[in-house]
């Protein structure tokens, strides 16, 4: 944790959101990660109490910085850099538990068809496709 400046795109490494300053980089350019709510350059000196919308995957963080790092260290240390809100955090376990949800909803089928049931599908899709 340091007073220096410290760029965009280093300190979402040392905070460990990404695991490469490239990454970083290019989920700043983009657009995956906004500063104060708008697009930011890579170059962009962070400050305390900045809040960042960071999107990775299906998941959308918001967070507030709390303390400066150009170094990567530990997750434990890595953690004490930022807080995540209660609100983000709640909306990821509910976008996390419905995409669990809609998944068990489409489940494979209990059996392969046997070969009458295959003789009926191909037949099936042969007559819709003739139409």
């Amino acid at each position: 944790m340091s007073d220096q400046p410290v760029r965009f795109d280093k300190w979402l490494w040392a905070a460990r959101f990404f695991k490469t300053r490239a990454l970083a980089k290019q989920a700043i350019e983009g657009g995956k990660v906004h500063y104060n709510g708008a697009r930011a350059k890579v170059s962009k000196t962070v400050e305390v109490d900045a809040i960042l919308t960071i999107r990775q995957g299906w998941d959308e963080k918001t967070v507030v910085i709390k303390a400066l790092s150009d170094q990567r260290r530990g997750a434990d240390i890595a953690s004490q850099l930022y807080e995540e809100s209660q609100e983000s955090i709640s909306k990821r376990t509910l976008n996390a538990d419905q995409r669990k949800l809609q998944r068990a909803a489409m489940a494979a089928p209990e059996h392969r068809p046997n070969k009458k049931q295959r003789r009926q599908i191909v037949r099936f899709k042969n007559v819709n496709d003739s139409e």
